[in-house]
């Protein structure tokens, strides 16, 4: 096996009945199999959260479906960053009908509903009594906080996303409730509770098995939730995400030397900057979904370029996007591993896959440049999709510095910035002077260091430039020069079929 796969690999070990997104929350799929027989030896309570675990890359029930590939569409689709062809999101068009919104809103209920049943079953009562002691019980008792952490995960993208979703947990799947709508606040402070409560109970940084969170996943998804907590709560929380991206950066974790090695077909070597990431595999996690998505996906790119096969004409960049950058030449910002061979940079019709810069930031070589070797199906991908990573946390702390949190400071904060451009860079050439370092430059540099890792929306909403009149890009509210969005469009619409068949549950406003 894989050595990025050790005794815990993120397999579906049930077959999956497959329901609709209106009662995800109060109902668990099996394949007849009873909890009793499945939760009776200590692999069944592996299997149980290798299942959670196994949401977030092998969930599609159909080709389009998967977590990580409507994210990466509900995320960078409507944003200055990303044309996804044929794609209405990319024209700021959705509705509480769309099939992008409800599969992604499907799947993270779903996933959910697998966290609650399997909090249930490892209550410690019910694992006393199915014989579990000493070493057994203590495993169990960790896999439980890794569950709490995976669910609190989940409702954070659907805060994000949807922003006031039903609402279960283990004991509301326990008395057969109907979950109720929550507000955003109180969901922010349901999930910072959550992350507060297993952050003891998780491994220490850097111990777990790879693929796997500890603390210091906690730590990252806690100061990314403080970060934008002033968006969810209207309180700003500045301070909060400075304390925990202090206590990552001191956990030991350090930039990777070469910017690309990030998302090759062995980035699972990048431990010393991944901080939590979801594995995928030719053999032992295949999908259609996630990072073969990515790496597929880029318009224009050849075999030997993505290291998989024909691309699929899926997306490209928006032409402001490229303007974020000095040249599209990667020997000087090596970020900007842009294709432009027989592609225009403006966008002048949507549909046509070869306007828009391209880009060949997921390919599945190696670090040598060598072709990823499986005995599988070629199409595969074998790239870990980095969902936290070092440089994340050094810009968390540089916004949340100039933001005016205390606890940190605008000098440290500019050390981690040119760290972040010397990789980039390769010299110091890229570095910047603390009186450069502003706001609107750390939009722009997130954007070059996280492009297509599904945050732009999310960075957008929080500088306020998601729907702005003043801030416009190519196609924004769907015309070609861009114009401003109806202030409801920050989070997208609860699908109607929820909506319809869960008397709790109203609409969000505008929709």
């Amino acid at each position: 096996m894989d050595n990025k796969y050790i005794k815990f690999t993120w397999i579906l070990f049930f077959v999956f009945v497959v329901f609709s997104c209106t009662d995800d929350l109060e109902r668990y799929p099996t394949n007849g199999i009873t909890s009793e027989t499945q939760f009776s030896t200590l692999d069944g309570y592996t299997q149980g959260l290798a299942t959670i675990y196994g949401q977030a890359n092998n969930n599609g029930e159909n080709w389009s479906g998967g977590l990580f590939r409507e994210y990466f569409n509900l995320q960078e689709a409507p944003t200055d960053e990303t044309i996804v062809y044929w794609n209405a999101l990319t024209e700021s068009i959705w509705t509480s009908g769309s099939a992008e919104t409800t599969w992604e809103y499907s799947v993270l209920m779903k996933s959910i509903a697998y966290a609650n049943n399997f909090l249930n079953e490892a209550e410690p009562g019910k694992v006393a009594s199915r014989g579990f002691s000493g070493a057994d019980a203590d495993l169990i008792e960790l896999y439980v906080a890794e569950a709490r952490f995976l669910r609190a995960w989940y409702y954070w993208m659907l805060m994000d996303l949807f922003g006031n979703p039903p609402f279960a947990t283990e004991e509301t799947l326990a008395k057969g409730e109907i979950p109720r709508q929550i507000q955003r606040a109180d969901l922010f402070e349901y999930i910072e509770n959550e992350l507060l409560a297993v952050e003891s109970q998780l491994m220490a940084p850097r111990q777990n098995e790879y693929g796997r969170i500890d603390k210091a996943a906690a730590w990252a998804l806690l100061a990314r939730l403080y970060l934008n907590g002033k968006v969810y709560t209207s309180i700003d929380y500045y301070t909060e995400a400075i304390t925990y991206c202090k206590k990552v950066i001191d956990a030991g974790y350090s930039l990777e030397s070469e910017y690309a090695w990030l998302t090759l077909g062995d980035n699972h070597l990048c431990t010393n900057e991944f901080i939590f990431s979801i594995p995928f595999d030719n053999v032992e996690v295949k999908t259609w979904q996630g990072t073969n998505y990515m790496v597929l996906g880029a318009s224009g790119l050849t075999k030997d370029m993505n290291g998989l096969g024909t691309h699929w004409s899926s997306f490209a960049f928006k032409p402001e996007f490229v303007d974020l950058f000095p040249s599209t030449d990667p020997g000087i910002d090596s970020r900007a591993m842009m294709y432009t061979d027989g592609r225009t940079k403006d966008i002048e019709n949507i549909s046509n896959s070869t306007q828009g810069y391209s880009a060949y930031k997921y390919r599945n070589f190696d670090r040598n440049g060598d072709l990823i070797p499986h005995p599988g199906d070629v199409t595969m991908s074998d790239v870990d999709f980095p969902v936290i990573r070092l440089a994340e946390i050094y810009l968390i702390y540089a916004e949340a510095v100039l933001r005016g949190g205390t606890g940190g400071d605008e000098a440290t904060a500019l050390t981690y910035i040119n760290k972040i451009r010397e990789r980039a860079y390769q010299n110091a050439n890229g570095n910047i002077t603390i009186n450069e370092m502003t706001l609107d430059f750390i939009l722009d540099e997130r954007g070059r260091e996280l492009y297509w890792e599904c945050h732009r929306r999310t960075d957008l909403i929080r500088f306020d430039k998601f729907t702005s009149p003043e801030y416009l890009w190519a196609w924004k509210g769907g015309i070609k020069e861009g114009k401003g969005l109806p202030s409801h469009l920050v989070i997208y619409p609860i699908p109607n079929g929820d909506e319809a068949a869960n008397p709790y549950v109203n609409q969000n406003p505008g929709y």
